[in-house]
């Protein structure tokens, strides 16, 4: 499966993935994180059912703040 992760072009062996399963191949371990998939933002509490698929753009933002 061939998807863009933060605009870079990723070959993964799987044909579908999960957010969550997407995150902990990529190593993604920060808490806050902000999610869209084909630019529409998905909630966290859907991470473990949200399929990614063949062709979608992922990006995958860290949330930091402070002042």
């Amino acid at each position: 499966m061939k998807i863009t992760l933060n605009n870079r072009l990723e070959s993964l062996e799987q044909k579908q993935v999960t957010i969550s399963e997407l995150l902990a191949m990529k190593k993604y371990t920060f808490k806050m994180l902000v999610i869209k998939v084909n630019g529409t933002l998905v909630k966290k509490d859907s991470y473990d059912t949200f399929e990614i698929n063949d062709g979608d753009n992922v990006t995958v933002l860290h949330l930091v703040s402070g002042g």
